[in-house]
């Protein structure tokens, strides 16, 4: 299942965050805020690499910053009510 609208409006607002990224994470079964708040960034990339058979994922200071702010945000999340 996909993330719901409001985290993926969210999500998108980050900077290194696009669509392809969500769709990344949505492969890797984190298709909600509080999944992504029990993962780690080392475990998302290393999987994530795996997933596309490049290191790209692991190797990018821009990639590991994009999921920093990804596991960041979704342990402060507090949806709008």
């Amino acid at each position: 299942m996909p993330f719901g609208i409001q985290e993926r409006d969210a999500l998108l607002a980050l900077r290194g965050v696009g669509p392809t990224v969500l769709t990344r994470l949505e492969q890797l079964g984190y298709d909600s805020l509080p999944r992504l708040a029990a993962a780690g960034t080392d475990e998302i990339v290393t999987r994530a690499a795996g997933l596309v058979g490049s290191s790209c994922w692991k190797n990018s200071p821009q990639a590991r910053a994009a999921i920093d702010a990804v596991i960041e945000l979704a342990r402060s999340w507090r949806p709008p009510t």
